[in-house]
């Protein structure tokens, strides 16, 4: 029997119960503690029992030796075409595995991160050859315990609203995923997604996306009411996966989460609602009520991230999405400690619903601190992909103002209205951002 949205949001009211979590572990700061240190606490202090970094690098594999926890390394995307070659995986394997293998408890190899969203399109083609050298060459080195995946964004979706219209994008479905999930089932490995409701969020959505009561979404196809962004998100994966003949294969939530602070016109990243959300993020896991569609199912759940970061960017709320702060103390309490309690932040056990989220007219837009230079790949991305840029060149509607900036904003609206108008579509390494207010200028009209 699946839970009632009443009995799901009393949940959110109980004190966080000590809970394996997973975290991944950037280190874009230059006031972090040592690796070793960080090791230590997690074990020590807190109930984070896997970690996921974005490197191979020895000093962190190392100083998680003997500890337990469980570790999760990523192949730079750069380095995926090489590993096709079974010498080249097996050096890779050699040099980066083996040496500390098995007193670091390395859990999976990511290979690369959301490599179909961003390409270029020679990684793409070579992603999938080398997740099957690359787990012949542990094989052949005799570790047969470290599973092998790649995590995607949400990009990588047609659709997600209602998650029984979900589906790939046409090309990357039969192309990519089947063949992928066709690897992972053998493998017995998980597919990877990174959802973040943050990026999903709108004043009218906001209770949606933080697992606070709310009227929800009703999808009549499969007659399953959706109260949280999230469940929304993997439901459509799921569906996407079963649509392809792949509903078995396990899903791993490897990003998620939520900034404590952020620009100034992004008023919603603030610490309460980073505690509202992995709060609830965490006491969902543990509750194991699962899915709308995959009801009892536990998801391993990476949240993004251990520390405050204050070298990304360029927005301040990249820097901002830490559990904790350098000096380890928590930015916001949700249980993480051992030994602690989260102070309710939820609702009352008997709210008022506000209406369901609503699907008026959005636009998607630069983030105003986005640099030329990632505005100007944004353009070059989206012209590589099909015939959006012919009203900004020379002549056409939009060609003036004549500067990055703008060709940016027509561009990059062109490509979310025409891929889904979902939020993700609007994320662009996030520097895009979806908008009320229509931009469009003179006969420069964007599309709504």
């Amino acid at each position: 029997m699946e839970l009632s949205r009443v009995s799901f949001f009393f949940l959110l009211l109980l004190p966080a119960a000590v809970h394996s979590i997973g975290v991944n572990y950037g280190t874009l700061g230059d006031n972090l503690p040592s690796h070793s240190q960080v090791a230590q606490f997690l074990k020590s202090k807190t109930v984070i029992d896997r970690i996921k970094i974005f490197d191979v690098n020895p000093d962190i594999i190392k100083a998680f030796a003997n500890t337990g926890i469980l570790v999760t390394v990523t192949v730079p995307n750069g380095d995926i075409p090489s590993l096709t070659n079974a010498r080249n995986a097996l050096r890779w394997v050699n040099a980066n595995i083996k040496p500390f293998h098995p007193a670091t408890k390395f859990h999976y190899i990511c290979v690369g991160t959301e490599v179909l969203h961003w390409g270029p399109q020679n990684l793409v083609d070579n992603l999938v050859p080398a997740m099957r050298v690359l787990h012949a060459a542990l094989v052949k080195a005799g570790i047969t315990d470290v599973k092998i995946s790649s995590p995607h964004s949400l990009g990588i979706l047609q659709e997600s609203t209602p998650p029984s219209n979900a589906s790939f994008r046409p090309g990357w479905d039969v192309g990519n995923l089947a063949p992928m999930l066709q690897f992972l089932r053998k493998t017995k490995s998980g597919f990877m997604v990174n959802p973040y409701t943050y990026f999903g969020y709108s004043p009218a959505n906001a209770n949606f996306c933080l697992f606070k009561p709310n009227a929800g979404m009703f999808d009549r196809v499969t007659g399953k009411r959706y109260t949280n962004q999230l469940d929304q998100l993997l439901d459509a994966v799921y569906i996407s996966m079963k649509k392809l003949g792949y509903p078995d294969v396990e899903i791993i939530v490897a990003e998620t989460g939520w900034p404590s602070g952020g620009d100034p016109q992004n008023k919603h990243a603030n610490p309460v609602n980073a505690a509202a959300y992995n709060g609830g993020l965490l006491k969902r896991d543990a509750s194991g009520v699962g899915t709308p569609l995959m009801p009892g199912r536990k998801f391993e759940t990476y949240i993004f991230s251990l520390f405050n970061e204050d070298l990304k960017g360029p927005s301040l709320d990249e820097k901002n999405f830490g559990l904790f702060r350098p000096d380890f103390t928590q930015v916001y309490n949700i249980g993480i400690l051992r030994g602690s309690q989260q102070q309710p932040t939820g609702p009352s056990p008997k709210p008022s619903l506000p209406a369901a989220p609503t699907r008026g007219k959005k636009w998607c837009v630069p983030k105003p601190d986005a640099t030329d230079a990632a505005l100007q790949s944004n353009i070059d991305y989206v012209c590589s992909k099909g015939p959006y840029c012919k009203p900004i060149q020379t002549g056409g509607a939009c060609f003036e103002p004549n500067n990055v900036r703008a060709h940016a904003a027509f561009i990059m609206n062109a490509f979310y209205q025409k891929n889904g108008r979902n939020d993700f579509n609007c994320d662009f390494a996030h520097t895009g951002v979806v908008t009320f207010n229509d931009p469009s200028k003179g006969s420069c009209k964007y599309m709504s």
